[in-house]
């Protein structure tokens, strides 16, 4: 069988053999000279072909089958069963929501990352057990993981990690783990991280844009308290600690409410599209100027809110997404932040 001609095993290397086969198969599919619905030896003749111990071929087996690359028929034998193995790079993405922004991430990598690539995208909606699922099903099946770590309390709030969902994340080994979005995940594992800073980087954003914010009487932060997809409370804590050391006055709200009282000299800062939407409509129905008597600065970027004149505080979510891939493509390892930019424009 082809199996034989192709199988690299090194008694020197410090690799164990059981896993010197599991990356042989894979890399062998990957180049082609094993293909879909080949069949593959026994583990009995395999582990007399290259008089290896039966329990350490067995043990490969298992993991090619867990990891769905190869299966077993009854009376038949072994086969090759996985056609994305044909790609190079298999990546699980998991992200905590389907907002634009995730999107553009994930939009941005699996361009980034190329043709030769899977990347399969699972949702868990913040939720710690439907996470801890996807984790457990999908266990030792992918090259890299790539985990946005943002989950909600019982009385929904925002919390980066959880005991239970650390102590999982933790059992990834660390050269397949990469840890997007929020560096505050506390894994002892996650040596690649690629991440946004969301209490400095507002702080930082609004001292950019300080000059014409200081013309403003008041800044008032929508903030959802309690929301199914909550948000960091650092963007909270980062604008309170702008606001003092700039003697601002403040106020933080947690949504848009209708009919709002408006007051010339007020600034909002929006989190959700929502709350700009309604803020924008009223601002209009009430004839304020937009960008004079009242101001609004929103949260991430979008080519409409370009097309809209609003000016946004916002991460380089394109940038995420490319810098990710490259640093699986090139087996790169380590933490960057990615730039969080003030852009004015007309609305302040």
């Amino acid at each position: 069988m082809e199996l034989y001609k192709h199988l690299n095993i090194n008694e020197n290397s410090r690799i164990p053999t059981y896993q010197q086969i599991v990356d042989s198969v894979v890399y062998n599919i990957t180049t082609e000279n094993l293909k879909f619905n080949q069949r593959i030896p026994s583990i009995n003749r395999l582990s007399e072909e290259f008089s290896l111990s039966r329990d350490t071929v067995e043990k490969a087996y298992n993991i090619l089958k867990k990891r769905e690359i190869i299966t077993s028929i009854c009376g038949k034998g072994y086969y090759i069963s996985n056609e994305k193995l044909l790609s190079k790079v298999n990546v699980l993405f998991l992200v905590n929501k389907l907002s634009r922004y995730k999107m553009e991430i994930y939009s941005s990598f699996i361009n980034s990352l190329g043709p030769n690539s899977n990347v399969d995208l699972r949702v868990y909606h913040c939720d710690e057990s439907l996470f801890l699922n996807l984790l457990e099903k999908n266990e030792k099946k992918y090259d890299y993981y790539v985990i946005m770590p943002h989950f909600k309390t019982e009385d929904y709030k925002h919390t980066s990690t959880t005991k239970t969902v650390t102590k999982a994340i933790d059992k990834i080994p660390k050269e397949k783990l990469v840890i997007l979005d929020n560096k505050k995940s506390a894994t002892k594992n996650s040596i690649t991280t690629i991440y946004e800073d969301y209490e400095k980087d507002i702080y930082n954003a609004l001292k950019k844009g300080l000059d014409k914010i200081s013309k403003y009487k008041k800044l008032i932060l929508i903030y959802p308290e309690k929301t199914i997809y909550p948000y960091p409370k650092r963007i909270k804590n980062g604008f309170t600690n702008f606001c003092k050391d700039h003697n601002l006055a403040f106020d933080i709200l947690d949504k848009v409410y209708n009919d709002m009282v408006l007051i010339k000299g007020d600034l909002f800062i929006t989190i959700e599209e929502d709350d700009l939407v309604n803020l924008i409509d009223q601002i209009r129905d009430k004839e304020f100027a937009l960008g004079k008597e009242i101001g609004v600065i929103s949260y991430n970027d979008t080519p409409l809110k370009e097309l809209l004149g609003i000016t946004v505080i916002s991460t380089d979510f394109k940038m995420m997404g490319e810098i990710t891939s490259q640093m699986i493509l090139n087996k790169e390892k380590g933490n960057i932040k990615i730039p969080f930019k003030f852009i004015n424009r007309d609305s302040i």
